[in-house]
């Protein structure tokens, strides 16, 4: 069929597969934002699951309903080398200018400005030269007293408390989204659960939305032992057929084409219902039918060039960022789970690759850093890839 008109290429569709089967938690946020610019006191939402299932485009949707609202948002994704201060400042700075059209009072913007300014520039250390100074692009005078003391934790409920205020002279809120909220550093987890904690207590209109890996929880917990108050927690995983099924019938209807249910069915079993295997197996079993409906036979012929894509684009590009002796790890992980999406107990691990738990800590370690296997409870190790084990041993 015509892959140009192909309903799952990616920015194809009006509804991603992705957002197929979250209903429930964008009613669950409209009602957040209903809630909290009502005045009520909201609990901040964190996203958790692994990758693949969609988290991103959530978090995406959830941020363009806010603004629908009139809301303030900005949106910005953590990295595990970078402090929080610079990305935030710009995303803040993003919803000031969207509070700022509605706001009557131009002097009440630029103050609101002139503090997230001054907690911006502390992102660049005093003694630093003249060249590497950072210019945040804001567009005020410096605010100087508030949000610039220079510790994360202080300043972050200043200035939480400051764009708050904005918000609330118009009768809206503000969402924070942060997307991969697992790398960022212990410091600035624990300024966000500060300020967090703060906005719960204060009933500020404001909220951050996070999304992470399934550990993230702990990751807070460890943070603050408080964490597990502040924040509504979801887990995002695979869909179930009927939404799966959806996911794929949709968009192709609106190019007046359909899909056999011997389709439907194989499409389920090869994706497992993962988000992001559902639009690649589904854009190549469009791209392999020659007329409408697509049938059992088109999906056959087109899973392995969707497989080998995945390989190269997915699941390779994350394998080529391990080492040596973290890929024997991986294969290790695969190895015992016999390529199911399950975890592994380290001890096990250790013992099947012939070595002590102890010598293969680094390599953990180092895998955990990069976001390739997380650890839901001591002593047990999982890919956050969803098929990572099944790709690794079909590797030649």
């Amino acid at each position: 069929m015509d892959p140009v008109r192909n309903p799952f290429a990616p920015g194809a569709g009006q509804r991603p597969p992705e957002l197929a089967g979250r209903d429930r938690e964008l009613t669950a946020f409209d009602v957040v934002l209903e809630r909290v610019s009502r005045g009520r006191p909201e609990r901040s939402l964190v996203l958790t699951g692994l990758r693949g299932v969609g988290k991103t485009v959530l978090l995406g949707e959830l941020r363009s309903m806010a603004v629908r609202a009139g809301w303030g948002a900005g949106k910005i994704e953590a990295r595990p080398d970078a402090d929080l201060r610079r990305p935030l400042s710009a995303a803040l700075h993003r919803a000031v200018r969207d509070l700022a059209v509605r706001h009557r009072a131009p002097d009440r913007v630029e103050e609101t400005l002139g503090v997230l300014k001054a907690f911006a520039l502390k992102a660049t250390p005093s003694d630093a030269k003249l060249k590497d100074r950072w210019q945040p692009g804001i567009d005020a005078p410096v605010l100087s007293g508030r949000a610039d003391s220079g510790d994360i934790e202080i300043d972050l409920v200043e200035l939480f408390g400051v764009v708050a205020e904005l918000a609330a002279d118009v009768g809206v809120g503000v969402a924070l989204l942060i997307d991969e909220m697992q790398d960022l550093q212990l410091d600035d987890v624990s300024a966000l659960c500060a300020a967090c904690h703060e906005l719960s207590q204060s009933g500020a209109p404001l909220v951050v939305v996070g999304a992470g890996l399934p550990h993230l929880p702990a990751v807070l917990s460890a943070s603050k032992s408080y964490s597990e108050r502040l924040f509504r927690y979801v887990r995002i995983g695979q869909l179930d057929r009927d939404d799966a099924d959806f996911a794929l019938t949709a968009p192709a209807k609106r190019e007046d084409a359909e899909l056999t249910p011997a389709a439907l069915e194989a499409l389920y079993e090869v994706s497992g219902g993962y988000p992001y295997f559902v639009q690649a197996y589904g854009k190549a079993a469009w791209d392999a039918a020659v007329q409408s409906p697509i049938d059992v036979d088109d999906v056959r012929v087109a899973a392995p060039d969707a497989g080998a894509e995945l390989a190269v684009g997915f699941f390779g590009s994350r394998y080529e960022r391990a080492t040596p002796a973290e890929r024997e790890y991986l294969q290790g992980m695969a190895e015992l789970a016999e390529g199911r999406d399950e975890a592994v107990q380290t001890a096990k691990l250790a013992a099947h690759l012939g070595k002590r738990a102890s010598s293969l800590s680094p390599a953990r370690d180092s895998l955990l850093r990069k976001g390739l296997v997380f650890s839901a409870e001591r002593g047990w190790i999982a890919f956050t890839v969803p098929h990572f084990g099944r790709f690794l041993l079909g590797r030649d």
